[in-house]
């Protein structure tokens, strides 16, 4: 099979049939064999009887999952991703937002130019100005900084992946906007970047609001991390607890020493005690000590884990 279209969608019961017969006419005239893999993330209207139905009357093209509550995209990608046989796969949005006739240049962007992931980037948007356009920028400039990957919408549900892409990452919690991190940090470091068509939303409503910029920048922290000081945690919390406790004990020291100096010199000096910078300084050591702890605790843990020798294999001579 050629392509794997997977369509995640909530409440999106008046586009999924004008989508399904967009995405069939696309790939009837450029002879692709496909199938459409529809993610149902608990949807309260009629989404589901719908693909139903076009399950029924394309039995071979359409397949569907279903969720019993709404978990979020990226479950429902790292489903579709499951069961997905093409040997190229595709994600876009059911809100017809996402224009199936930027396929085919994507798809040959991967077999001749040899890409591992192509991401769509909606240059010129029809969203609010002010409650997404501009937030989007800001946004994927922090990624682009964070991630090194020359992004400009690492959030556009429109990608292509070559299929070894999407069966060697996991997609979790709300990861879907940095999958081509997830894809970097997986090896398949060939990602590139096609303007494409976005349209005005047709039917209903969007479904994400600004707080998804809140959480985005956490997830983005969270990814750099896990990449950086995943394996190695104590490189990070061992460093900045040592070089705190050296700091402040130094602190301490001189403290002791200024008050020293006075008493020989017959000079006044207050308490050690009533000097503000010595509790400051304590307390600076006693949070050195406790994160040097949790390092230490966090490179038990990462050692005793499972996955602690999961590299990404390519090849192999026995």
């Amino acid at each position: 099979m050629d392509i794997s279209i997977i369509v995640p969608l909530l409440n999106e019961a008046e586009s999924i049939p004008e989508l399904f017969q967009w995405i069939g006419r696309v790939m009837d005239q450029n002879k692709f064999s496909y199938e459409v893999i529809f993610v149902d993330d608990g949807s309260t209207d009629e989404s589901w009887s719908i693909i139903e139905g076009l399950k029924a009357d394309n039995p071979d093209i359409v397949k569907g999952i279903k969720f019993r509550r709404n978990y979020g995209k990226s479950p429902a990608l790292f489903c579709g991703f499951e069961m997905a046989q093409g040997d190229i796969v595709v994600t876009m949005d059911a809100d017809l937002q996402d224009s199936p006739e930027e396929v085919p240049e994507m798809v040959r962007m991967i077999r001749e130019d040899g890409y591992d992931l192509v991401s769509g980037w909606k240059k010129k948007r029809y969203d609010g100005k002010f409650s997404k356009n501009i937030p989007s920028k800001i946004y994927n400039w922090t990624a682009r900084r964070v991630t090194g990957l020359k992004l400009h919408d690492m959030n556009c549900g429109l990608k292509a992946y070559r299929k070894e892409v999407v069966k060697n990452i996991e997609v979790y919690g709300e990861m879907h906007r940095y999958i081509p991190f997830l894809a970097k940090n997986a090896g398949f470091g060939k990602i590139g970047e096609k303007v494409v068509h976005h349209q005005a939303r047709k039917y209903g409503k969007t479904k994400f609001g600004l707080d998804r910029f809140v959480n985005g920048y956490l997830d983005l922290m969270t990814l750099w991390f896990l990449n950086r000081f995943g394996k190695q945690p104590m490189h990070f919390f061992g460093l900045c607890g040592s070089g705190m406790f050296v700091l402040c004990f130094i602190a301490i020291v001189v403290i002791g020493v200024n008050k020293l100096v006075c008493l020989s010199h017959g000079v006044p000096a207050r308490l050690i005690t009533d000097n503000p910078y010595f509790y400051i300084a304590l307390t600076g050591i006693i949070v050195g000590t406790l994160m040097f702890l949790v390092g230490f605790l966090a490179e038990l843990v990462s050692r005793s884990s499972q996955n602690r020798n999961d590299y990404k294999i390519e090849k192999e001579i026995k």
